[in-house]
C-alpha cells in the first residue's frame, strides 16, 4: 500500500504508521462479518473469554460492565480497532466511530480507528490500566525497542516475573525518523552518534509515531498489569538547529509520549570549566542584562556558597543548553496540556571534537544544573550527568568500579535532594559488577537505559536459527565498515583490523557489534525498505526463542540493579 511516497505492507512493517487501522473499509467489512462474535463478547462481559478460533478476530476486553464493553479487536489482516458495545444513542465521549452496527435491540457496536490520537483518548478517557503514564521518581529500566512488536512479549514477561517498571517504548532521533519524512520520500538525515561517528538517522525503520502506536497497543493486549512509560529519547538540541525547529518537529511527532529526553550535549561549552579566572567574562557573555546577571549570581552564591568564578564558569557551560530546555519544555506543555510527563535534562554525551573522559560531570556542575532548573521552574524530573560510562565498553577508567560507585553516589545525593531521579545512559555494555556498583550507590533508585543489547540478542537468535540471513546481515556490516574506513574513520579501520582473515560470520566480532545496526533500515533510491521485512516474517518459534532470551537478560539486569 502507498502512504504518500512510502510503499509498505503495514502488517509486516510494524512501528511505522501512526495508525493500526490503515484500511477502514476492510476493517468495517470484517467487523460486520463477525456480528455474532461481538454479541457473544457482550454477553460474556466479565467472564472468561472463549478459546480463540482460527479466522476469527481476537479481542482484548479493556473495560466491561453489564451496560458496556470496550474491547480492542485484532483483525485477521493485522489491523486493530476499538469496539464499544452498548446503547450509544446518546453519544459517546470517545469521539466519532468509523463504523456502527446494530447487533440487536438496544445493543449497538461502534468501531473506532486505532489512530494515535484515538488511542491516547481511549487511554485517558477510560483510564485504561495498561496505558502509558509518567512515572516520576519510580525506579525503572529504559529499554530500547528497535525490533518493536517482536520485543514486547519478552519485555512484558520479564516485568511480570521480576516486578519492575520500565519505559518499554524507547528510541532516539538516531534510531527513529518522522512519519512525515518517510511519506514525503525525504532522504535519511546524517547525524552524529557519540563515540561512533556520523550515521544515517532512522536506521530501525520505525517512526516516533509508529513506535508509540505499536507499543501502546501491545501493552493494552497484554493479559497482566504493566507499569510503563514511553520515552522519546535523545531529542537533540543542535548548534545548527536555528530556533530549535528540528527539535520542535520531533516533539510534535512524539506528543503522546510520557517521557522526553533532551540531549543538550552539542550546545554545552566544554572549555568553560577549565578556564579558571574567566568566570566573570563567561557570565557576562551568557547573561548580558546586568540585573538578571546580578540576580542569578546572587541566587547561586546564597544556595551553594561557591565563589563567583566557579558559578560563572558553570553558567558559561550550561546557559545555552538550559535556555533551549526551557523553550522545549514550554512546547511540550503546550502539546500535553494537563497530561503529565517526565522530562530529562541529559548532558552525558559529547560532540565529536570532545573525548568522552574529558566530559565527566563534577559535583559542582550537577548541583548547579539542579539549582538552576529549580530557579527557572522547569518541568524537569530527571538528570543524566556523565559518569564516565562509554558506549561499547565496560567501565574502564583508572578509578575502577569503586570510583564509579563513589561518583554515582555523590551525584545521586545531589539529584535526590533537589527532587530529581538520576538516569544512567549507554549502559548496555556495563558488567554485572559495574551494575551492582551503581545499585549500591543509588539504593536501586535510578533510571537505567539500554538500547542496542536487545537488538544484538536478536542478531544472536538469527545467527542460531537462520544462518543465511545472518550471513547477509554480517556481510552488510563488513561492507559498511569498509566504506567508513575509506572515508577516513580510524574506528572502522580498527574494527576491520581485528577481524581474522577468512573469518566466519559471528555477532561477537567487533565489526559486527559496532556496524550491525544499519542493515534493517536500509532503503533503495525510491525510499523503499530493502531488508526490514525479512526480520518481521520469520517463523513464530524464532520470535518465541528471542523473547525468552530477552526475558532472561532483563531479569538479570533487574536482579543486579533493583534486587528484583
Amino acid at each position: 500500500m502507498l502512504f504518500g511516497k512510502l510503499d509498505i505492507n503495514p502488517s509486516t512493517f510494524p512501528g511505522v504508521l501512526d495508525t493500526a487501522t490503515w484500511d477502514r473499509a476492510a476493517a468495517a467489512a470484517e467487523i460486520l462479518r463477525h456480528r455474532e462474535r461481538w454479541v457473544s463478547l457482550s454477553d460474556a462481559a466479565g467472564e472468561a473469554a472463549p478459546p480463540q478460533r482460527p479466522g476469527v478476530p481476537a479481542a482484548t476486553v479493556l473495560t466491561a460492565s453489564p451496560r458496556e464493553v470496550v474491547a480492542l479487536a485484532a483483525l485477521t489482516d493485522g489491523q486493530r480497532a476499538f469496539l464499544q458495545i452498548n446503547g450509544l444513542s446518546k453519544g459517546s465521549d470517545l469521539g466519532r466511530p468509523f463504523f456502527q452496527l446494530q447487533l440487536r435491540e438496544k445493543l449497538l457496536l461502534a468501531a473506532y480507528p486505532a489512530d494515535a490520537a484515538v488511542i491516547d483518548r481511549f487511554c485517558t478517557t477510560l483510564a485504561l490500566p495498561n496505558g502509558p503514564r509518567a512515572l516520576g521518581g519510580t525506579p525503572r529500566l529504559g529499554i530500547g525497542t528497535r525490533m518493536t512488536t517482536r520485543l514486547w512479549p519478552g519485555i512484558f514477561a520479564a516485568m511480570q516475573r521480576h516486578g519492575f517498571a520500565a519505559n518499554t517504548i524507547q528510541n532516539s532521533v538516531r534510531e527513529l525518523t518522522l512519519l512525515e519524512d518517510l511519506t514525503s520520500g525525504a532522504a535519511p538525515e546524517r547525524n552524529y552518534a557519540s563515540g561512533f561517528g556520523m550515521i544515517e538517522s532512522g536506521y530501525t525503520g520505525s517512526t516516533f509515531e509508529g513506535l508509540w502506536v505499536a507499543g501502546v497497543l501491545a501493552a493494552l493486549e497484554y493479559a497482566h498489569a504493566l507499569t510503563y512509560g514511553a520515552d522519546a529519547d535523545h531529542i537533540q538540541v543542535k548548534r545548527a538547529d536555528t530556533g530549535l525547529a528540528r527539535a520542535r518537529r520531533v516533539v510534535d511527532a512524539a506528543r503522546y509520549y510520557t517521557f522526553f529526553t533532551l540531549d543538550v550535549a552539542d550546545v554545552l561549552r566544554y572549555d568553560a570549566m577549565s578556564r579558571t579566572g574567566a568566570g566573570d567574562e563567561l557570565l557576562r557573555q551568557s547573561i548580558p542584562a546586568e540585573k538578571e546577571r546580578r540576580d542569578v549570581l546572587s541566587y547561586h552564591q546564597k544556595a551553594s556558597g561557591n565563589d563567583p568564578d566557579l558559578i560563572g564558569r558553570c553558567i558559561g557551560k550550561f546557559w545555552s543548553a538550559l535556555d533551549a530546555a526551557a523553550e522545549l519544555a514550554k512546547h511540550i506543555v503546550s502539546l500535553r496540556g494537563t497530561a503529565g510527563f517526565d522530562l530529562e535534562f541529559a548532558f552525558d554525551e559529547h560532540p565529536p571534537e570532545i573525548a568522552g573522559p574529558a566530559c565527566i560531570s563534577s559535583d559542582e556542575e550537577v548541583a548547579f544544573v539542579a539549582r538552576e532548573i529549580r530557579r527557572r521552574g522547569l518541568a524537569v524530573t530527571h538528570l543524566a550527568p556523565n559518569f564516565g560510562v562509554e558506549k561499547g565498553f565496560d567501565y574502564r577508567l583508572a578509578d575502577g568500579y569503586a570510583g564509579l560507585s563513589t561518583r554515582v553516589a555523590s551525584h545521586f545525593r545531589i539529584a535526590e535532594e533537589a527532587g530529581f531521579l538520576l538516569d544512567v545512559h549507554s549502559a548496555d555494555d556495563l558488567s554485572g559488577e559495574a551494575r551492582r556498583a551503581i545499585r549500591v550507590a543509588t539504593g536501586g533508585r535510578m533510571h537505567f537505559k539500554i538500547s542496542p543489547m536487545l537488538h544484538f540478542i536478536f542478531a544472536e537468535t538469527v545467527r542460531d536459527r537462520h544462518p543465511d540471513l545472518f550471513r547477509r546481515w554480517w556481510e552488510d556490516c563488513r561492507a559498511y565498515a569498509v566504506e567508513e574506513a575509506q572515508r577516513g574513520s580510524a574506528f572502522a579501520a580498527e574494527c576491520l583490523a581485528q577481524l581474522p582473515a577468512h573469518a566466519s560470520p559471528s555477532p561477537t566480532q567487533e565489526v559486527f557489534r559496532h556496524f550491525f545496526f544499519a542493515y534493517p533500515g536500509r532503503r533503495d533510491s525510491a525510499g523503499r525498505f530493502i531488508n526490514r521485512e525479512a526480520f518481521y516474517t520469520l517463523p513464530a518459534d524464532t520470535y518465541t526463542d528471542y523473547q525468552e532470551r530477552i526475558a532472561a537478560h532483563l531479569g538479570m539486569l533487574a536482579e543486579d540493579l533493583f534486587n528484583s
